[in-house]
């Protein structure tokens, strides 16, 4: 359906309670792929993908695979969320997925550097960035789906759908690594890797066949009818000339956020294991305790957004984390697992979800339904390709390169994310679009 050729809303639509399953099993399905090669990169592919004598350099190589993921996510959240403003919402979540599926089934299906040479690393390298497409258009392509399927007084709830998906997959692939990690190093590296990946095939088709039974978002449909005959839109066009303010915003929080985020899941790992001569299922335990935290987290700060405002639940998210950037890695360095395991909890599983839950509803709302999938997807992409998929890379090379491998640089990296997503949340533009807004359509184009 294009927006120029819409046709009226059909008088009995389907039913929204699709929404909520399609948005959060979505999601989970999708972002279960996308954390388990962070974890497997952290953990594995060094070793098969990146053999050498220097293992930190070994590491370095399959983190900087993880990175390429983050650079092709630019991509797929500019174009997918184009035709996601277009065609519609619905269309564009359903072949990402297959996307972000496929790619990662195949991940469980490749030779490794012993068996074919530098084959295996390429390879690896483009089916990261066929991952890193699918990814680029899912968050935000979602929140424009929960958003729009809200009303005033439940944004904050359901604008946190798919934070909650996110954070069931992290649960979910986190759990698989702590499962797979318990077993022995010759299982885990010969084949115990390659199971969850392969296990996408089967995840796939369930995803895709909740994505389908979604129905289209009232505002989309709504925009679709009112273009009518008028001239096509150009959603990127309209963004940059007409929403550059919202897009700054979400620019400055995703920089913030996702360097954060993934240092704390990403990093922590690595930096555990590597530096501090930790178990690796202690680590990934940790996670998966996170997560579970998370799970209960999201939704608690999705109703206290419809309650106190999304943007208060950011700044309150980024000054914590600014408070944890020290004592997070003092509780890792303690080498006591219930100390590590707190660490985890409190950082990934109630201050970062609690942020992402609020984004929902709070980055939504700095764009107007035509450009809403556009900004969206272009603001968080682009935020994240500088942030989310260097900020790991960068702090293992900063603790690598720092005598006695201390973590104060990695620390103020931490305490730098906090000023990004503080000053990006008292830029919010939702008051000023209000106002815009109130003028035709056709004068925003």
């Amino acid at each position: 359906m294009t927006l120029d050729s819409a046709a009226p809303a059909p008088p009995n639509p389907p039913s929204r309670k699709a929404v909520g399953p399609a948005v959060v099993i979505g999601s989970a399905l999708e972002w279960f792929d996308f954390y388990l090669y962070a974890s497997m990169a952290a953990l594995v592919f060094g070793k098969l993908f990146f053999p050498g004598g220097d293992p930190t350099t070994a590491t370095l190589g399959a983190m900087a695979t993880f990175a390429v993921g983050f650079l092709a996510r630019p991509f797929g959240g500019i174009v997918f969320g184009v035709l996601g403003d277009k065609f519609g919402r619905k269309i564009v979540l359903s072949v990402t997925f297959l996307l972000m599926g496929i790619s990662s089934g195949l991940i469980g299906l490749l030779p490794t550097y012993e068996s074919v040479g530098i084959a295996a690393p390429l390879l690896l390298v483009v089916l990261r960035l066929l991952q890193g497409l699918g990814a680029g258009a899912e968050l935000g392509s979602a929140i424009a789906v929960a958003y729009e399927h809200a009303d005033e007084k439940s944004r904050g709830r359901l604008g946190s759908l798919p934070a909650l998906g996110v954070n069931i997959g992290l649960f979910a692939s986190s759990l698989t690594v702590t499962v797979l990690t318990s077993f022995s190093d010759e299982f885990l590296y010969s084949w115990g890797w390659r199971i969850p990946f392969i296990a996408s095939f089967a995840l796939v088709g369930l995803g895709f066949w909740v994505r389908r039974q979604m129905p289209e978002t009232p505002e989309f449909e709504k925009a679709a009818r009112e273009a009518g005959s008028k001239k096509k839109t150009q959603p990127l066009r309209a963004l940059i000339r007409s929403d550059w303010r919202g897009l700054s915003v979400v620019l400055a929080i995703t920089i913030g956020y996702n360097g954060v985020s993934y240092v704390f899941k990403t990093f922590s790992l690595s930096y555990l294991t590597q530096f501090r001569d930790v178990a690796a299922n202690v680590g990934s335990f940790g996670i998966t305790l996170a997560s579970a935290a998370a799970i209960i987290t999201v939704p608690i700060a999705g109703r206290i957004c419809d309650k106190v405002g999304s943007k208060t639940v950011v700044i309150t998210g980024a000054v914590a984390t600014a408070a944890l950037a020290f004592p997070f890695f003092w509780m890792l360095d303690s080498g006591q697992k219930v100390l590590i395991w707190a660490a985890l909890v409190l950082a990934t599983g109630i201050v970062v979800p609690a942020m992402l839950s609020a984004q929902g509803a709070f980055l939504a709302q700095q764009f107007p339904t035509e450009t809403r999938a556009s900004g969206l997807g272009t603001g968080r992409e682009v935020g994240g390709a500088f942030s989310g998929g260097l900020a790991p890379l960068a702090a293992l090379a900063l603790v690598s390169a720092t005598p006695g491998h201390a973590t104060w640089a990695v620390s103020l990296m931490f305490v730098a994310g906090a000023l990004f997503i503080g000053i990006g949340a008292m830029y919010d533009q939702a008051k000023r679009l209000a106002a815009v807004t109130e003028q035709p359509v056709v004068e925003r184009a």
